[in-house]
């Protein structure tokens, strides 16, 4: 089981900052956000800055943030298009997507009929990501986003995510199976947000979800992906509190994580 640390908590920020703070804390594998920082987006410049913070860059996430909607265009499918390569130049194994919204009819057909091509070529695989239910401010109707990932062969499983949309991530990742191929860690307050709390804090069993990858045989990254805002403008404190957040997981598995 491979403990990285996601770029993403430092989405506004160049990456070299993020690099540097994952380094700092100990970790050697990186899941990179793709953002408007160009280093993000190309894959030479993405792993020879890896590199030299002594970090490989582990899984590719796409650009699918609000913030980040023009970031290789409007066109979701174009945006995994483009990660699945930048997977396959940079030696990352995994892309993580968002799935789609309910109306982007075109984007679902192309993820079952022409995407597994495409990522097999490229020796990599893409992992849909679990998200939350989301209903538009002034609507009562249909959700726009669904969590149900049962239509696609790897999954990514967020933890934060899941204790949002009122799943246990122990039962979650218990029924993905061998269709889990990565996972986003963090605690949840269990307040109804999506808050991405050091694994130590909140409700979530992330010792229990651990021990259970562990047992069920789970080869794949377990990328922390916390929210560190509190911390972001004090570098001391946050290499610390990624070091507390590394230090637990592997309290928790000594033989397993590397």
């Amino acid at each position: 089981m491979n403990l990285i640390a996601s770029t993403a908590p430092f989405f506004l920020r160049p990456v070299h900052e993020a690099f540097r703070g994952i380094s700092d804390a100990g970790f050697t594998g990186v899941e990179v956000m793709v953002t408007h920082d160009e280093t993000t987006q190309d894959a030479g410049r993405l792993a020879r800055a890896a590199s030299g913070f002594g970090l490989t860059v582990e899984a590719i996430h796409t650009p699918s943030l609000l913030l980040t909607r023009r970031v290789w265009g409007p066109d979701p499918v174009a945006k995994v298009t483009r990660a699945i390569e930048t997977a396959s130049d940079t030696g990352a194994p995994v892309v993580v997507a968002h799935p789609p919204y309910r109306w982007q009819h075109g984007y679902r057909t192309w993820l079952d009929q022409e995407m597994p091509f495409l990522a097999e070529r490229a020796g990599v695989t893409v992992a849909m990501e679990n998200m939350f239910t989301v209903r538009a401010r002034k609507l009562k109707g249909p959700r726009l986003h669904d969590d149900d990932l049962d239509g696609y062969a790897k999954v990514t499983l967020d933890t934060s995510h899941a204790a949002v949309a009122g799943h246990d991530p122990i039962e979650a990742a218990a029924e993905s199976g061998a269709r889990l191929a990565h996972v986003h860690l963090s605690n949840n307050s269990g307040k109804g947000w999506d808050s991405h709390l050091p694994v130590y804090e909140g409700v979530l069993p992330i010792a229990g979800l651990l021990d259970q990858l562990e047992n069920s045989g789970y080869e794949g990254a377990v990328s922390l992906e916390l929210d560190l805002r509190r911390w972001m403008d004090r570098p001391a404190e946050l290499s610390a509190v990624l070091r507390r957040n590394k230090e637990f997981c592997t309290a928790a598995l000594p033989m397993a994580v590397h």
